[in-house]
């Protein structure tokens, strides 16, 4: 396997220098070539971004990008077009120490055909728990998913899987996309557990009006990908 890409989007979160360092350091432990791809955007982006050019003039392995519009799908999109890698992951930095990344690489390094996703859970409240598991029952219905984990990254991939370089959406909806692509294209995809994220230590995205997008936004895919 040569160079590994990391696509890294950062929004609206607490991140200072020692967190981009423990990245690097992570990565190269792999002893394999790396670039690390933080992709900025939302309200503390001016703040962001200077942190990561900061660690970027220190660091040539990683190049930075900035972008106007928020949107996970956005940051993602962003990162495939500009990664350089033959081997591609995309994780989202709040919620993946530089530990689990490491882990998640190795396992794709000695998968090298295959595609490999987290797998964990977040200790919720009641309600989310819930809500998400019906998004999840959704997605079975709907497209014939096995996972329990439809949103969970590190998602990492072979370059030569080309369909997971097209992803469309701008928003969440990117992971479900990700994991119908998979489906559909027949790629072997494998779980690594991943510690829980406790919910303290992220922050809470997920909201009813957010919920209702995720769920009416899945059926809007499926209907999608029902017209030729």
């Amino acid at each position: 396997m040569g160079l590994i890409s990391v696509i890294l989007p950062v929004c609206n979160q607490r991140m200072d220098i020692t967190d981009l360092e423990e990245y690097v350091r992570a990565l190269a432990e792999l002893k394999s070539p790396f670039e690390l791809l933080p992709v900025v955007s939302g309200d503390r982006r001016s703040e962001l971004l200077e942190i990561c050019n900061t660690v970027s003039q220190r660091e040539s392995a990683i190049r930075v990008f900035s972008l106007e519009a928020e949107g996970w799908g956005r940051a993602v999109q962003c990162g495939l077009a500009e990664a350089r890698g033959d081997l591609i992951c995309y994780a989202h930095s709040s919620h993946t120490s530089p530990q689990d990344l490491q882990r998640v690489l190795r396992y794709a390094l000695s998968h090298p055909d295959d595609v490999i996703k987290a797998n964990r859970r977040i200790h919720d409240g009641i309600m989310p728990r819930l809500g998400s598991l019906l998004y999840v029952a959704e997605c079975r219905w709907l497209f014939d998913l096995p996972y329990w984990d439809i949103n969970g990254t590190p998602k990492v991939f072979p370059r030569k899987l080309g369909k997971l370089l097209a992803l469309k959406s701008q928003d969440d909806l990117v992971d479900l996309e990700f994991e119908v692509v998979c489906r559909r294209e027949g790629y072997r995809v494998l779980e690594v557990p991943l510690p829980t994220i406790a919910r303290d230590a992220v922050r809470q995205t997920t909201n009813l009006m957010s919920a209702w997008h995720m769920y009416v936004g899945a059926y809007r895919l499926w209907r999608q990908m029902q017209t030729p």
